[in-house]
């Protein structure tokens, strides 16, 4: 491992001393690409070069063990036991730093939220969840926009469709995706029995158009009257948007904008993260190299994640974690659980990794 932080520290090194070279300087995209790539790994290298220290540190307070003077000697044994922690510390850190970079984590993502099984129980925890996103991305400092949305015979919604815009977006929510299940008496529910009801959520990385080609010839655009709330001109122009993709039967509408472009815009976006995710499917199904949860089906056993009201309690299944006070998760405190799926998945991915021995054992 020593070897790959000694070849990354060179290529920072070469690539911050092109941020002197004039040709560079005189190249906006060259320019920028180099600066991007240098960010990247800086993070990387400063851990590298502490870690380096750490070791250096430790060497020669370990040869003052040997010392005739005592008071090295006796300074030595008390410093020895913190700079051995500290190694180990910096050495798991090095190895996450380490991990391929998932390519989508800087990406915005389009997140949609469908009502499973479950009726109108279901639909009214469709829009909780909703409205718990919502909340999270507001506390991340994330732009949010609510893209499409049908709504529950009862209240709630039976599917809807966001944007968030931020930092490292789908970095932070790419484990959400899944059959969320519910477990609570519904308000409408006379002998006070406990419902199960599920919803869906999909978590897509936003594509760039350089991410994927859509041939114009393969959409057709069907234009009809926005519903719901939007301003003056809902129901009076026909500015809703739906886009339909003949070579896959993928389905989107957009009906935020009152302009009917601007809703086309958006529309392909959407089309395009659809279109992406697919290929990143197949690409990652082909390698069998990394782990997807799947939305499913929505039905009743299939569950990523259990909201337990009468127990105060949620479950998630695939890391085994369980915590408490819904009513703060429903306001958007689901970090904690987010860290926790990430942090779980990047133990995996150190696990699915050759060696395993310190840094300093690979040089």
């Amino acid at each position: 491992m020593i070897d790959k932080l000694e070849e990354v520290e060179r290529r920072f090194d070469r690539l911050t001393a092109d941020l002197s070279n004039p040709d560079i300087l005189a190249d906006t995209s060259k320019l920028q690409k180099v600066s991007k790539e240098r960010a990247g790994l800086e993070k990387l290298v400063e851990a590298f070069r502490a870690y380096r220290k750490v070791l250096a540190d430790l060497g020669e307070v370990e040869a003052w063990l040997g010392s005739s003077d005592p008071d090295e000697k006796a300074y030595a044994r008390e410093a020895l036991p913190g700079l051995k922690q500290q190694r180990e510390e910096m050495e798991a850190s090095l190895k996450i730093l380490l991990l391929p970079k998932d390519p989508n984590d800087e990406k915005n993502v389009i997140l949609e939220i469908r009502a499973g099984a479950g009726g109108d129980e279901a639909a009214l925890f469709a829009e909780e969840v909703m409205q718990m996103y919502l909340r999270y991305a507001d506390r991340k400092g994330w732009k949010a926009d609510i893209i499409d949305m049908s709504a529950g015979n009862a209240g709630g919604v039976k599917d809807a469709t966001l944007t968030l815009s931020g930092d490292a977006v789908f970095s932070h929510l790419k484990y959400e995706s899944g059959v969320h299940r519910v477990q609570r008496v519904p308000a409408t529910e006379t002998q006070g029995r406990i419902h199960t009801s599920t919803i869906t959520v999909s978590v897509m990385p936003e594509a760039e158009e350089v991410d994927v080609q859509v041939n114009p010839a393969d959409i057709e655009m069907q234009v009809m009257r926005s519903t719901g709330s939007g301003g003056q001109s809902v129901n009076t122009t026909d500015s809703a948007v739906r886009l339909i993709h003949k070579p896959s039967g993928i389905v989107v509408k957009c009906q935020q904008e009152k302009s009917q472009g601007k809703n086309r815009a958006m529309a392909m976006r959407m089309l395009r993260a659809k279109l992406y995710e697919i290929e990143q499917e197949r690409i990652r199904n082909e390698r069998d190299s990394t782990r997807r949860a799947q939305v499913g089906t929505g039905d009743r056993s299939e569950k990523i994640r259990t909201y337990n009201f009468p127990q105060d309690r949620l479950t998630d299944h695939r890391i085994a974690l369980t915590v408490h006070n819904l009513p703060a998760i429903m306001a958007g405190s689901v970090e904690d659980i987010i860290t926790a799926c990430r942090t779980h998945y990047q133990a995996e991915a150190l696990k699915a990794q050759t060696g395993g021995g310190r840094p300093g054992s690979e040089a």
